[in-house]
């Protein structure tokens, strides 16, 4: 029976096309296949990817040399060891993100861990374990979801690394940052989160998921204390992020 699933899904394919068609994740126009964007949302997005720093992950102009860092990372070095975002924090990256976070379209974190694949590397002896930034309990109950993990469970059946949703806790719920300065954000984020008992993270390797990445406060935050818990590694990968010159909130 399970042989002929491909076959029934390739003869509905064309009704369902027809009904439904695929429609564009960032401006809903309708498009060829499912989870592709359209010409002009296409045109608009600003990949990111070498050259960077090496830490945090903000674009050269040009190649600066293996394990080069920005000069914000050497003044004030983050704690977290890497970050990488798929796109620059822009309109089609902004209107994906949201429409994942309040508009309910769960199917979007698919496609986000999909295009994270390229920033998760090679498989090694020693395989990261992936996180997502938790949630606090009355968010999670409110949303329903906890975005970052739906991307981190489909990144992890991508890559068949093991997911983690239950050591890294959200333990005091702070405001919505949005809005906020970046010495405020780091205020509202201290102290939210925490190591559940028993982790199981000492000397691990961890990639940490988030959907956006504005002024790093809360990955920040994060690294901090799975670092202060034995974790030899954290590197962060997200949807997209705020490059210094955007001023984004």
């Amino acid at each position: 029976m399970m042989s002929l699933m491909p076959l029934l899904k390739d003869a509905i394919r064309p009704a369902l096309d027809y009904a439904l068609p695929p429609r564009c994740p960032g401006c809903g126009a309708i498009v060829a296949a499912d989870f592709g964007f359209c010409l002009s949302c296409w045109s608009g997005m600003e990949f990111l990817g070498e050259p960077c720093c090496a830490r945090c992950g903000v674009p050269f102009p040009h190649a600066m040399g293996e394990g080069t860092e920005c000069g914000a990372c050497i003044a004030d070095p983050p704690p977290f060891d890497s970050a990488r975002a798929v796109l620059a924090y822009g309109d089609v990256a902004r209107t994906v993100a949201l429409r994942l976070k309040y508009g309910r379209r769960i199917g979007l974190a698919r496609l986000i861990a999909r295009q994270m694949l390229r920033h998760v590397g090679q498989a090694d002896a020693d395989p990261p374990v992936i996180l997502p930034v938790p949630l606090h309990r009355w968010r999670l109950w409110g949303r329903g979801f906890n975005q970052s993990a739906l991307i981190a469970d489909h990144l992890g059946r991508l890559t068949g690394l093991s997911v983690e949703k239950r050591a890294l806790l959200r333990i005091r719920r702070t405001l919505p940052l949005r809005g906020m300065n970046p010495k405020a954000r780091a205020q509202a984020v201290r102290g939210a989160f925490a190591l559940a008992g028993g982790h199981g993270l000492t000397g691990r390797r961890v990639l940490l998921i988030d959907d956006v990445h504005t002024s790093g406060a809360t990955a920040a935050a994060c690294a901090r204390i799975l670092k202060q818990g034995g974790v030899a590694d954290v590197r962060l990968i997200c949807w997209a992020r705020a490059l210094p010159r955007d001023g984004a909130d």
